[in-house]
């Protein structure tokens, strides 16, 4: 699989020949200026929130590309008065999808769309196939939800979580999650982008390595490839 970061919480993967975007802010955030939203590719765009700076650049790319979205139903249903096309899931549920399966899991956050509308309960997904396993926590708290991941789904070779603090974890609460998790490789996302959310990437990265875990944080528009 390929896992290209597009800034915050926005991410572009290609997994068994589909093209997956999450969480596409780019077009708002002056750190990601070199990623233009007309030339990404996407059959399918996964919005764990509605908060705007998850969902920015969902309109624009889904009516161009016709992705279909994948998220709780309130964010679906929203999208869907547009015209855009979704597949709704909740809390606990899982649905084989072309590229392989996902499962809508806890996250603690808040959730209302940029117009006010109520925009669901927050989530993350954990997305999987017969090559690999990638949990996308979305922006969340630590919690002992995490703790159910490994006993309701395969072996996760990759983690990606929000390291930012002040709006979610930070990486010392990042670093519990792993364990929670049992993942030893994390991503840090969500971090940077605004004063209250930058960080010591260098501190970051120490405190996962002196546990013998690592910590990417790949620069924006970087392209990592996850072989298991």
């Amino acid at each position: 699989m390929e896992l290209t970061y597009l800034g915050h919480a926005s991410l572009s993967l290609e997994l068994n020949g589909s093209h997956i975007l999450v969480d596409p802010f780019i077009s708002g955030n002056p750190l990601a200026k070199n990623i233009e939203i007309g030339d990404l590719e996407a059959d399918y765009i996964l919005i764990t929130h509605g908060h705007q700076d998850h969902v920015l650049d969902v309109e624009a790319i889904a009516q161009r590309t016709g992705a279909t979205l994948i998220s709780n139903y309130e964010i679906v249903s929203y999208y869907g008065e547009k015209g855009l096309k979704g597949h709704p899931m909740n809390h606990g549920g899982k649905y084989s999808f072309p590229f392989g399966t996902v499962k809508y899991v806890n996250a603690i956050h808040s959730s209302v769309l940029p117009d006010g509308t109520y925009g669901g309960n927050p989530g993350g997904f954990v997305l999987w196939s017969d090559q690999l396993c990638l949990y996308i926590a979305g922006d969340t708290a630590l919690t002992e939800d995490m703790k159910l991941i490994p006993k309701t789904c395969p072996k996760l070779d990759l983690a990606i979580l929000p390291i930012g603090d002040n709006f979610t974890m930070g990486y010392e609460d990042d670093l519990i999650a792993s364990d929670y998790i049992q993942c030893s490789k994390i991503m840090g996302y969500h971090y940077d982008t605004f004063p209250p959310i930058e960080i010591d990437k260098i501190k970051a990265k120490d405190v996962f390595s002196n546990e013998n875990k690592e910590l990417l944080l790949p620069a924006i528009g970087e392209t990592i490839t996850i072989i298991v």
